[in-house]
């Protein structure tokens, strides 16, 4: 393939690979499913491809796709284990941030709740909200008509609408929430933390990996309990770690998150996300799968004091 080939390709990169994010929820499949693209564009009689861009949009929605639609996928997400993978930050792959449907389109509420949606659901949602396609162009790519993506676009909308009550942040906002939640959670006192919660307030925890499930918990008093325990330092949390993390306030998938890491190794994150002036919900990630990305991208960076220097 020629130079020239091959740069019309990666002109296209970064926005396939936040495509195929916001479709999977996952950096490695995106990851994928833009190589896959590479090699049918590879592959491909591209004289007979009058725009680009449209057909490799194509190319990786339907790839995204037949993914979600598989019987592999369908299992792997149906056994309650399946979080979306946390991006932090500025990654690239988590693509256009100009408009507010933009940054909810990527954040780990949206994704969880976009699970729910059909596939071809998902798709429109996406390149609806997040990529700013006409019904018209859409139609073209999913190979439907521009009544029928109007209807999926419709009821994804409200299916997501119905279920999103969460407010945005400003970075400035999200370390001051970060900082009182690490404050209230690592003071040993249930109230200060109870004073955080809203009343439905909910929790999702991986178990770092060692769970069989997903770890599920409702209930202020029940989940600042929760908290309360898991901010306590040990010896044997510190050798799971491998280390004696620091405390850091950051922002990931657009939302405020406490980023627990050794030099430059994430090894957990707790993910909040606000209604008001109060945390409704929070998921807490520490596989190690689910970090691989993100600790590339936290190595490559200058960070700011953190909250706790050595817990």
């Amino acid at each position: 393939m020629d130079t020239a080939t091959v740069e019309r390709f990666e002109a296209s990169r970064t926005r396939l690979a936040s495509l195929a994010y916001r479709l999977l929820g996952s950096a490695a499949d995106a990851e994928d499913v833009v190589q896959d693209a590479f090699l049918r564009w590879q592959a491909a009689d591209r004289d007979r491809i009058e725009v680009a861009e449209a057909w490799l949009t194509r190319v990786v929605t339907n790839l995204s796709l037949d993914r979600l639609r598989s019987a592999k996928s369908r299992r792997e997400r149906a056994v309650g284990t399946w979080l979306p993978e946390p991006l932090l930050d500025g990654d690239p792959m988590l693509g256009p941030a100009e408009t507010i449907e933009q940054r909810e389109s990527v954040t780990l509420a949206v994704l969880t709740l976009m699970e729910r949606l059909s596939p071809v659901e998902r798709a429109v949602y996406v390149l609806r909200e997040a990529f700013s396609h006409s019904h018209a162009e859409i139609a073209q790519i999913l190979d439907i008509t521009e009544s029928a993506s109007q209807q999926h676009a419709l009821r994804a909308r409200r299916r997501i609408a119905a279920e999103r009550n969460v407010s945005e942040v400003d970075g400035a906002s999200a370390r001051r929430i970060v900082e009182a939640f690490v404050a209230a959670a690592s003071s040993g006192r249930t109230e200060r933390l109870l004073e955080l919660l809203t009343d439905d307030a909910t929790a999702t925890s991986d178990g770092a990996g060692m769970a069989e499930k997903l770890l599920r918990f409702s209930g202020r008093e029940r989940i600042a309990m929760v908290l309360r325990a898991g901010f306590k330092p040990t010896p044997a949390k510190r050798k799971v770690a491998g280390g004696t993390p620091s405390i850091h306030s950051g922002v990931v998938n657009n939302s405020p998150a406490v980023i627990a890491a050794i030099d430059n190794r994430v090894v957990g994150l707790v993910i909040l996300e606000v209604r008001g002036d109060k945390v409704a919900t929070i998921r807490g990630v520490a596989s190690p799968a689910r970090l691989g990305r993100l600790t590339e991208e936290w190595a490559r960076r200058e960070h700011n004091d953190p909250i706790i220097e050595s817990w």
